[in-house]
């Protein structure tokens, strides 16, 4: 199904930008500042005491960096790149989330997407299953040029 929102760009890019692709932008941007400056306190000053947590907090910037970079971009590549990443972002979450649900111990301290995000209002789980789902509705129609 086609969005009637969109909008071509003067290179020819579908905007994923519209609507609530503007909204994605900018959560996604809160999240990319929240997440990196996170853990490049935590890196620059601790990391001995959880580096896996750490580190995984800084891996979860970088993502939402890109799927934030992509979806300013806009182009049926970019579209298809971010909505990969963010199947990538909810496996992470996924696995990271109930992996310190079922075993504390193995963080000594919490992650971007430990509990599935509930430090950051469970906004890490629910974001990329919004960008999918807007993803796949700003998908270009069979046979658009």
């Amino acid at each position: 199904m086609a969005v009637t929102d969109r909008k071509r760009t003067g290179s020819g890019r579908t905007r994923l930008i519209s609507g609530p692709g503007l909204l994605l932008v900018w959560l996604y941007g809160v999240m990319v500042v929240g997440a990196l400056s996170r853990s490049a306190v935590q890196i620059s000053t601790d990391f001995g005491h959880a580096p896996l947590a750490y580190s995984l907090s800084a891996v979860a910037g970088v993502v939402y960096g890109f799927i934030t970079y992509t979806l300013v971009r806009g182009g049926e590549r970019a579209r298809r790149a971010a909505l990969v990443c963010c199947a990538a972002e909810l496996a992470g979450v996924l696995v990271v989330g109930t992996w310190t649900v079922v075993e504390p111990s193995a963080f000594p301290d919490a992650t971007v997407w430990s509990d599935y995000g509930i430090g950051y209002l469970f906004i890490p789980v629910l974001l990329p299953v919004t960008a999918m789902l807007w993803l796949r509705r700003a998908a270009r129609p069979v046979g658009a040029a």
